[in-house]
């Protein structure tokens, strides 16, 4: 039997972490099919979506949405509950946002990868609205009842969800409280393969991220301007970029975006890699590992489930517990007093391959399926 498969992702347009998880779902159910509210990936940045034409909404082709896509967040809801997936035995969302919301009939399984409920709408929207400076005022306002409206549909949708796949105990927890769902963890996929092991190491740190307020880029900048005998690089750009300037002193370079060869080559040969974020997983320590490269990381999220301490056999991170310049400083401090084996924390890496995610997931979803047809059959027989 060949189960027809539709995969919905929230929206296409870049590769990045959650696009790197659906290549490796393609590459498990080749014969799947893929919608999104919106599809502008570069053309030459679409080899990870094997030559697929994706199926998009009526936003695709609204005024301003190739640039200003999440100003349509209000209708998104609406927009993926046009999609017509009825064709398909198997719907897989790959979900931070709406894509879990897709309209399905009791003869379909639907199981939900999901990134994390919708961070702007729960837990961490007075950290949003602050950020967007929208705490006060008319537009605060309308923007509440927006997220408000938002979160009524949100959890409404997850009545149409069999299973749910998280990313993290981390955000198993954030679901549990949230949806009030059980879910199972599943470790996003990291490219191990495409960092190799250096053990040479040069005296620099560094650290590389996309600049928004969240990974607190800034506050690593200011942490090293503070101990002008030790060398930081920054890799990345984004909103943040010219606050971190700011921060930097001499010892600290700016190198804005760059190519993956050239982060890359920085993440193999740099002391350690500086990671001030909460993350709901965090690829990016995992690939400064793959690499040899040790982790100093604050000790929340993902990372700290991804990592190990220097309590553990094979520790490859120092961990700070608060986001402020002091610890990051004592945290640094300490890893220069400690010894982490650049073999450790390539093994380390290992263990969140390509090959074991895809190993995992389709074992996971093969398995309900087969459960899902079960209960279909049992059903027809007691019918």
């Amino acid at each position: 039997m060949q189960i027809r498969v539709a995969i919905v992702h929230d929206w296409l347009v870049t590769y990045a972490g959650a696009e790197r998880v659906l290549e490796q779902m393609l590459l498990c159910y080749p014969q799947a099919e893929v919608y999104s509210t919106v599809d502008f990936v570069p053309a030459n940045a679409r080899a990870f979506l094997g030559g697929r034409t994706v199926k998009t909404t009526f936003i695709q082709k609204m005024p301003w949405a190739r640039m200003r896509y999440r100003l349509y967040l209000p209708i998104m809801p609406l927009a993926i509950e046009k999609l017509d997936l009825s064709g398909y035995d198997l719907v897989i969302s790959s979900s931070h946002a709406v894509a879990k919301g897709v309209l399905v009939s009791p003869d379909q399984l639907h199981i939900c990868l999901c990134y994390t409920p919708a961070r702007y709408a729960w837990d961490l929207q007075a950290q949003y609205l602050k950020e967007a400076g929208l705490s006060v005022g008319i537009k605060s306002w309308v923007t509440r009842w927006l997220l408000h409206r938002f979160r009524i549909w949100d959890l409404r949708t997850v009545n149409g969800v069999d299973h749910f796949i998280a990313i993290s105990s981390f955000i198993a927890l954030r679901i549990s409280k949230t949806y009030c769902r059980d879910s199972v963890v599943i470790f996003p996929p990291v490219d191990t393969d495409s960092f190799e092991l250096h053990l040479q190491k040069q005296d620099y740190f560094v650290t590389a991220s996309r600049m928004v307020p969240y990974k607190l880029v800034p506050l690593i900048a200011q942490a090293f301007s503070k101990m002008p005998d030790k060398r930081l690089v920054i890799i990345g750009d984004g909103p943040d970029f010219d606050r971190c300037k700011q921060m930097a002193g001499p010892n600290v370079e700016l190198l804005g975006y760059q190519p993956s060869h050239v982060l890359k080559r920085y993440l193999q040969n740099a002391k350690a890699f500086v990671f001030a974020a909460e993350e709901d997983f965090g690829i990016a320590p995992l690939e400064a590992q793959a690499c040899g490269t040790p982790v100093i990381a604050y000790a929340k999220g993902g990372a700290t489930e991804t990592l190990c301490s220097t309590d553990s056999p094979g520790p490859t991170v120092v961990y700070f517990a608060e986001q402020n310049v002091d610890a990051i400083m004592d945290a640094v401090r300490a890893f220069e007093q400690k010894k982490i084996s650049a073999m450790d924390c390539r093994n380390n890496a290992l263990r969140f391959s390509q090959e074991r995610f895809r190993c995992e997931f389709s074992s996971f979803v093969d398995r309900k399926f087969q459960e899902y047809l079960a209960s279909r059959m049992g059903q027809h027989i007691m019918d």
